[in-house]
């Protein structure tokens, strides 16, 4: 197997015949392990990188050396955040263990960057409604959806339509972080904008079937497995893109769910209006959640379920939030 291409003589022929490319090999093993399509491209970019900076050297010929190296120029050189080097640490790992299948001893012994304990951006009820008030229309009920169910962002935008269930006032999160489904509630103030969403992602998806369109990207091969659900309304984003897209792997033309970066200017033209000086994302969205339902006084373990973490230490950490800024402690001027 080469970086970029190879030959071999295939027998009885007299044929030399090209192996996969590294890469391509490296996407293959990233798609039959269900990695997402963001985690495929970070992934392949990392590895890129790493043979470019190695003077397109092959990685059987690399080795702990070469790979501390690299992690120690992102850090020094590019001043990457721990996250970011840990996500080449990643790539690098998967490269060597699970397409090259090289298991060697100096995996064990680098060291992951410690990532700093910073506690969550959380927003006051008074903030949140200012910013929720500067925002209108679909973005407004994507980033209300966001506050008042403490989903992630992408769970949110990759919402199908049979995942909201208005007779149990729920909404089932399909294949949400670690590849867990998890229920979380339905705010009542939100079903009847939920309502008119579907029926708007209906009236698109007839659109598309009269043109000749109307399927939709199924994970897992399902589309193979059921023939036909691809086209079926349940299975459409509840929140479709305006266009048609070509998909990436496939190739086939899909209409797709709204991309990220609509919601992400929208909230940044709403911060602005809404005078909030805090860093804002939307992911913020999600901590104000938890921390609020604490406040309000549930539990954590409660809280964890909704928010679908593993372990209740990552949920704890919006306890921390709580005991700051004067609620656990009387300062001693006062």
């Amino acid at each position: 197997m080469d970086i970029e291409h190879g030959s071999g003589e295939i027998p009885g022929s007299g044929l030399r015949r090209q192996p996969p490319r590294l890469i391509d090999e490296v996407r293959r093993r990233l798609r039959f392990k269900h990695y997402s399509l963001r985690t495929e491209q970070a992934y392949v970019a990392w590895i890129r990188r790493f043979i470019l900076a190695n003077g397109k050297r092959h990685p059987r010929e690399l080795g702990g050396v070469e790979v501390e190296v690299f992690l120690s120029a992102l850090a020094t050189d590019r001043d990457v955040a721990a996250s970011t080097q840990n996500q080449a640490l990643s790539a690098l790992l998967f490269l060597y263990r699970e397409v090259l299948h090289i298991e060697l001893a100096w995996m064990q012994s680098i060291d992951r960057a410690k990532r700093p304990q910073k506690l969550p951006t959380v927003l006051s009820r008074d903030e949140v409604s200012r910013l929720l008030a500067a925002m209108e229309g679909r973005v407004w009920l994507i980033a209300s959806l966001l506050y008042g169910t403490g989903m992630r962002l992408m769970e949110g935008l990759r919402l199908r339509v049979k995942d909201v269930d208005f007779a149990r006032n729920e909404i089932c999160i399909r294949d949400g972080k670690g590849a867990k489904d998890r229920r979380t509630m339905l705010p009542r103030s939100l079903v009847e904008p939920l309502q008119r969403e579907v029926e708007r992602a209906r009236a698109i998806h007839v659109q598309d079937l009269a043109e000749g369109h109307g399927a939709v990207w199924l994970p897992h091969a399902l589309a193979r497995k059921y023939l036909g659900a691809n086209r079926e309304f349940g299975w459409q984003y509840l929140f479709p893109a305006k266009d048609l897209s070509r998909d990436p792997r496939s190739g086939a033309i899909h209409r797709h769910h709204l991309d990220d970066a609509v919601l992400s200017r929208a909230r940044k033209m709403a911060q602005r209006r809404a005078a909030i000086v805090k860093p804002v994302s939307a992911h913020t969205l999600r901590h104000s959640f938890a921390t609020h339902l604490i406040e309000t006084g549930y539990d954590i373990r409660t809280v964890q379920e909704l928010l679908g973490h593993k372990d209740v230490a990552t949920t704890q950490i919006y306890t921390h939030v709580l005991n700051r800024g004067g609620r656990g402690v009387v300062s001693p001027i006062d």
